[in-house]
């Protein structure tokens, strides 16, 4: 079992050279923010990673949270860390200053927060859930809810939840019955909501929960859904906790996977009923909680690339100390990173995990330019590329590290799948990164239902220009490597926008939906190739100026050159599968399954 590094370096520069963080710095709002500052909070992100959280992550997957009469106990360690978060201001840095945060730009938080999930991906879901409940409120919220609940909640003093699943209404959140009556000047809330991430813990003062429920007077289905703040204990006028509100964790669950991080069913107003505060609009509860939901949306796929992190770093400390074999050319005692097909494993791995992070930041940039840039435009075209694009994160990267912690296993051969080693873990705690805030299918009929159809494919069309735009450069460069790289990727884009306009020109909308799991793993791989190819081509550049460290140029250069050749090829198949593989997927009736 190894420990987490943080990968500052690769970090800073899908920051740097891809996602363009002189730019973002340059927003208005964001002027402190410099490079000499970015690489600092890095660094020192980087330390607590390694240092607090990584060492109690085994602990936390084997001891796990613990339950017993409604309360909940977080395994040995949790708390303690957590406590070193909050104090070190590591909790408060997402938010804008207004709320008491350090208003750095997305495109920093972003890596710091990929380090949290790496080094323990079960610790950094409290402060992940906290931090969307505080962008819920704050764009929704009366003034008066901001001022009671969100700097504690910044400040990590409190944590936060979503409660939005229900036994009968899972996905399908039409199918809530949660009940809020109207109660003075509140609600008194009943229900029971399962599958409540941190719903219950000794790691904070209080936790606020936001609810989706349902007004007596409601209309039917999501149209009726409204959003409430019920606090675990009622705050006094004065900021000081008051009594313990009706309310109380049932149970957690017994979990595949991130064991350190409780699952909780939460039972509402099993006595007087739950006192809770209308958030916003009585009826608009569900377009607020995707609020909540987008932020969430971005982070589990920044999950996806973190515990594939993780895992590769484990795989390829194994394969440089594991002596198995004699590799082919090579001479006895030599370490399994001689074998080519081990190899083979670690590129694949290391250069996907390359291709999602600078996706991911990329999009986190594009977060900064909607939110500050000074030109209507611009900010337009950057929130299209970011609605475009998070149903892509969220499922694409989510579903390679499904691969990549499977291969990370692989790697280690039969002492992998022993639980000691940890490469377990990771394959574990990667398995319900599909499933939670929308499973892959959810996101791929969003892509495919709403933000292609909507504007008619305008946005992927664009995103195609801006990809051709790169291979162009790359055919046009005089390098041979490079054009070869260009080639390949203007015939990737070609696959994607002939898909596009196929999906787009059907007319059955069951027939894409069949495909649209597919599309979005094409569509994700050719982003993640259009970014190691824009890598590929920042790398020749500091080659031939001499800048820096070759060695790192050269690794960026093959891991480009394997992707573009191992993985962009796949996309003719998604494509086949797209376009051809409808009606054999509609074809049984259901009593043939």
């Amino acid at each position: 079992m190894t420990t987490y590094i943080a990968p500052v370096r690769d970090m800073l520069f899908a920051m740097k050279e891809l996602a363009g963080l002189a730019e973002v710095n340059a927003l208005p709002g964001y002027e402190e923010s410099s490079e000499d500052l970015v690489e600092a909070i890095l660094d020192e992100a980087g330390k607590f990673a390694s240092d607090v959280l990584a060492p109690i992550n085994a602990q936390g997957d084997r001891q796990g949270a613990r339950w017993a009469d409604t309360v909940v106990t977080a395994a040995d360690g949790f708390k303690d860390a957590y406590t070193q978060f909050s104090d070190n201001g590591w909790h408060a840095m997402p938010a804008g200053t207004d709320l008491g945060g350090q208003g750095l730009p997305t495109l920093v938080s972003i890596p710091v927060q990929e380090m949290w999930k790496s080094a323990n991906m079960a610790f950094a879901l409290c402060p992940m859930l906290t931090m969307g409940a505080v962008e819920a409120v704050a764009h929704h919220g009366s003034d008066e809810l901001k001022a009671r609940y969100l700097p504690n909640m910044v400040a990590g003093t409190w944590t936060g939840t979503m409660n939005l699943t229900e036994p009968q209404a899972g996905s399908d959140l039409a199918a809530v019955r949660t009940k809020a009556v109207p109660n003075g000047d509140h609600y008194l809330i009943s229900g029971t909501k399962i599958f409540i991430t941190w719903g219950e813990h000794d790691m904070a003062e209080n936790i606020i929960h936001l609810v989706l429920a349902r007004l007596p007077d409601a209309p039917p289905g999501v149209k009726g859904i409204s959003l409430f703040v019920v606090p675990k204990f009622m705050v006094n006028a004065d900021g000081s906790l008051g009594a313990r509100n009706d309310l109380l964790c049932a149970s957690i669950e017994h979990k595949m996977g991130i064991h350190g991080s409780p699952t909780a069913v939460m039972a509402f107003g099993e006595k007087e009923g739950a006192i809770g505060y209308l958030v916003g609009q009585a009826n608009r509860g569900l377009e607020y909680m995707f609020t909540m939901m987008n932020h969430a949306r971005l982070n589990v796929g920044l999950e996806g690339v973190a515990i594939s992190e993780r895992a590769y770093q484990q795989a390829l400390n194994y394969a440089r100390e594991r002596v198995q074999g004699k590799p082919i050319g090579g001479t006895p005692g030599q370490p399994i990173l001689q074998h080519p097909d081990v190899r083979r494993m670690l590129m694949n791995m290391k250069s996907r995990v390359e291709a999602m992070r600078a996706t991911a930041y990329y999009t986190a940039a594009q977060i900064d330019v909607a939110h500050s840039h000074p030109d209507d435009a611009t900010r337009l075209e950057a929130q299209r590329f970011v609605e475009l694009f998070t149903p892509v994160v969220k499922g694409w990267c989510t579903e390679a590290s499904l691969e990549i912690t499977s291969t990370g296993i692989q790697v280690h051969g039969g002492v992998g799948f022993i639980e000691e080693t940890g490469a377990c873990q990771h394959m574990r705690d990667a398995r319900i990164t599909t499933i939670y805030e929308g499973t892959t299918g959810i996101q791929a009929n969003d892509l495919i239902g709403r933000k292609l159809s909507r504007d008619k494919g305008e946005t992927a069309n664009a995103l195609a220009s801006r990809i051709r735009a790169t291979a162009d450069q790359l055919t046009g460069s005089g390098d041979a490597a490079l054009a070869r790289l260009g080639e390949r990727l203007n015939a990737g884009v070609q696959v994607f926008t002939d898909t596009v306009s196929w999906v787009l020109a059907q007319t059955n909308p069951a027939v894409p939906a069949a495909g649209a799991v597919p599309f979005l793993w094409l569509t994700g791989t050719v982003v993640g190739a259009w970014q190691m190819a824009r890598a590929a081509q920042v790398a020749s550049a500091r080659l031939a100026a001499g800048d820096g460290d070759a060695s790192f140029w050269k690794a960026k250069q093959a891991t480009a050159s394997f992707f573009i050749e191992h993985e962009l090829p796949r996309t003719l198949a998604w494509q086949a599968a797209i376009q051809n593989g409808a009606a054999s997927v509609l074809a049984l009736e259901d009593a043939q399954f």
